[in-house]
């Protein structure tokens, strides 16, 4: 709410946002949460995810963007004055566990629902989302998690081709782990990412950096060792 009033109306073209749900899941409890393997604890971040943001970020939100994907909408829809027709259903395939099976985000699009699959459990990471089968394993789409509610760079690269195009400008008000900004950089979006917490701000500056220098190593192209 700072930083958001120096942007003018509609200056972004797309606004893809996970803010706090408000259900109070920050990471500290997470080691706690599965039956099947010993989870990865975290830090709280800063707010410990025990309020949602204000009516008056959405506001802030529509103004500044011309369409938004708001992850979590479910937990306060009522801050959304808006119907859509067109919600994701991001299916985890949690199995057995009492983490949510899906997460859902509500979108400004005019669309169907829209539902992707792609588990996202310890080492069974991974999915081509594009071929539409688990596969489970796959290290292509494994990640080091870095934040307790980190979505996969998968996630927003589907996200981006079905909602974004070319030459659009992305925003993210809650990065979070920079999944979504390593998503735009990856796929030549220009974008603007703010994170509040100075631990996980720090650690998602890191994670999107040394993604960067990988890429670079790729285009030149260096083999790793």
């Amino acid at each position: 709410m700072d930083y958001l009033p120096q942007f003018p109306d509609k200056f972004f073209d797309l606004a893809i946002v996970d803010p706090p749900y408000g259900i109070g899941e920050d990471g500290s409890k997470n080691h706690t949460r599965t039956k099947l393997a010993k989870s990865k604890d975290y830090k709280g971040y800063t707010g410990n995810d025990l309020k949602a943001p204000d009516k008056e970020y959405f506001d802030e939100l529509f103004r500044v963007s011309k369409n938004q994907i708001i992850w979590g909408a479910n937990h306060f829809i009522s801050r959304i004055p808006y119907d859509s027709p067109c919600w994701i259903v991001w299916d985890k395939v949690n199995g057995d566990s009492d983490f949510a099976d899906c997460e859902l985000a509500w979108t400004s699009f005019h669309s169907a629902v829209r539902k992707v699959t792609f588990m996202w459990h310890g080492m069974l990471q991974g999915k081509s989302i594009s071929e539409g089968y688990i596969a489970q394993g796959n290290k292509e789409l494994q990640e080091y998690r870095i934040h307790p509610n980190q979505k996969p760079v998968a996630l927003y690269e589907w996200i981006l081709s079905k909602y974004a195009k070319a030459g659009d400008k992305i925003l993210d008000t809650h990065v979070g782990s920079a999944s979504s900004l390593i998503a735009c950089y990856k796929n030549g979006f220009e974008y603007v990412g703010i994170e509040k917490d100075p631990t996980y701000y720090e650690l998602a500056n890191r994670r999107l950096e040394e993604y960067k220098s990988q890429m670079t190593i790729f285009d030149f192209g260096v083999k790793r060792e």
